[in-house]
């Protein structure tokens, strides 16, 4: 008996199979009861009947069993999809997700092969028969990542969205215990808990800008014109009161009139800079400079200190990275050079890393109007 006419003839059984097996696995499928064991058990079953019954020609026979079978336009979701996305809602993992599709095989074929239905002339139905299942696998485990994955966007999206007030909250009693002059270990302790609030801030802001990059909606800016002159010349003042036992110098060559987003563009260079604090040597200084060009700006930021390796190079605006001396405890998210990149990307822009013995630069490049690039 071909395997197709199988599934169709033996569909309870092996349903039945499908069920005691999903129960097993906990505790998600504690509550659950049989329709929500079986979910699209079923239909997958049926999908996977008819795709062998229909003819394929051996290379669209290895693109399904590389989870590439062609996708119909406007099509709604298949079984497979479907059945992830209401397992990834019921608290299955991924490994129980494709241990179903490991049972089923594993049954369907048993009980093929052992009811005597199957001939040797019948090989090419079990070749057909696992590249269906390839596909569903294919299909499940994309559509649960995704699930999984905007469930995990939009808990920190509301995550940083609450703590906001809470924080605003704090930062606002410092500021008064502050200005109370209530002797010197008041004043202390309020500027200790301004400083941690601006650092809980900050990272607050990576987190939340973060998560809008991840969401599709990327960087938000509010592009006018201003001259990054005034721009950076505040922006390198404010870091140098926040790290008064470093040098940093700021040069300026050309015209740096454009249309930016002046607070973003304050935030990339924060981030640059505070990169070269960290990892340059505490004994020169770093240096920011803007050059107006013809066309945009120029922005680059120099350190000396140890060079950075090929590899660290490669890697280095990829978001959640440290540098190798860093450890889980630094205090940073490891998201502001991603942050910095994604900045200059939403200006139009370019940036780009360079090292060697001498020093390191980082290099930002910007057209004078974002609709320009």
């Amino acid at each position: 008996m071909r395997l197709a006419n199988f599934i169709v003839l033996r569909m309870e059984e092996i349903l039945a199979q499908w069920e005691a097996f999903a129960a097993t696995l906990q505790p998600a499928a504690r509550n659950m009861d049989r329709p929500a064991l079986r979910d699209h058990a079923q239909q997958i079953l049926q999908a996977v009947a008819k795709d062998i019954s229909s003819p394929q020609t051996r290379d669209e026979q290895r693109e399904k069993s590389l989870g590439r079978a062609p996708k119909l336009i406007d099509a709604p979701e298949t079984a497979a999809q479907t059945h992830a996305l209401l397992r990834a809602r019921g608290g299955f993992s991924i490994n129980q997700l494709a241990a179903e599709y490991r049972a089923l095989r594993a049954s369907v074929l048993r009980l093929w092969l052992d009811s005597s239905a199957a001939e040797v002339s019948d090989l090419d139905d079990m070749i057909r028969f696992n590249e269906a299942i390839d596909q569903a696998v294919t299909e499940s485990v994309d559509f649960f990542n995704q699930q999984i994955e905007q469930a995990r966007n939009l808990l920190l999206g509301m995550l940083g969205h609450d703590m906001r007030s809470p924080l605003q909250t704090i930062q606002m009693t410092a500021a008064y215990l502050a200005a109370l002059n209530a002797g010197e270990n008041v004043t202390e302790a309020a500027a200790r808990l301004i400083r941690s609030g601006a650092r809980m801030q900050s990272l607050l802001d990576d987190l939340c800008d973060f998560n809008r990059i991840k969401l599709g909606l990327g960087i938000n800016i509010a592009p006018v014109d201003v001259d990054l002159t005034d721009v950076f010349a505040d922006a390198v003042d404010q870091l140098r009161a926040a790290h008064p036992d470093r040098q940093i110098e700021l040069d300026v060559a050309g015209d740096g009139r454009g249309r930016w987003d002046g607070v973003r563009l304050q935030q990339l260079l924060a981030n640059l800079v505070a990169n070269a604090l960290k990892y340059g040597n505490q004994a020169t200084p770093v240096r920011v400079a803007l050059t107006g060009e013809q066309t945009g700006v120029l922005i680059e930021v120099t350190n000396s200190g140890p060079a950075i390796d090929r590899r660290t190079i490669e890697t280095i605006f990829h978001p959640l990275r440290r540098g190798p001396q860093e450890d889980n405890n630094s205090g940073g998210l490891g998201l502001g050079l991603y942050i910095a990149a994604e900045i200059a990307k939403a200006h139009g822009g370019s940036i780009e890393a360079r090292s060697d013995e001498a020093r390191t630069v980082f290099a930002v490049r910007l057209p004078r109007r974002p609709e320009d690039a």
